[in-house]
């Protein structure tokens, strides 16, 4: 059983930072595709970084430069930084893990799902 808890999100004014966290148990370390997305209220849910097994990362082009997805395997845990941030950033923030060892960022990719963390930008 893989769960995902995610923490972390917040109220911040644009240009500030947020630091989010997805504890993760129940997978095999160093197998599979670990992600975080994101859904603004009426929009699609939108993939905006992944992390494969060997540490390649993919980058959604609205955050690339801003976003750094990183883990520290030892406490199971991944996280997304967040810089700079503006008010289209604005969203439900949720980890996911895939099996697979090609990491996209479609949503169709991913089998497992945290609750989400919410992130709101604004002055």
């Amino acid at each position: 059983q893989v769960t995902l808890v995610e923490s972390g999100g917040g109220s911040v004014q644009p240009g500030e930072s947020l630091r989010l966290s997805c504890l993760t148990s129940g997978y095999v370390d160093g197998v599979g595709c670990m992600a975080w997305f994101r859904q603004a209220p009426g929009k699609e849910r939108e993939g905006v970084a992944a992390l494969d097994p060997y540490g390649s990362r993919k980058y959604a082009e609205s955050v690339k430069g801003r976003f750094t997805v990183s883990e520290d395997s030892a406490k199971n845990t991944l996280f997304l930084q967040m810089s700079n941030l503006n008010p289209e950033d604005t969203a439900m923030y949720t980890c996911a893990y895939s099996t697979f060892s090609y990491c996209s960022l479609s949503p169709d990719s991913y089998f497992y799902w945290g609750q989400g963390t919410q992130v709101t930008v604004s002055s």
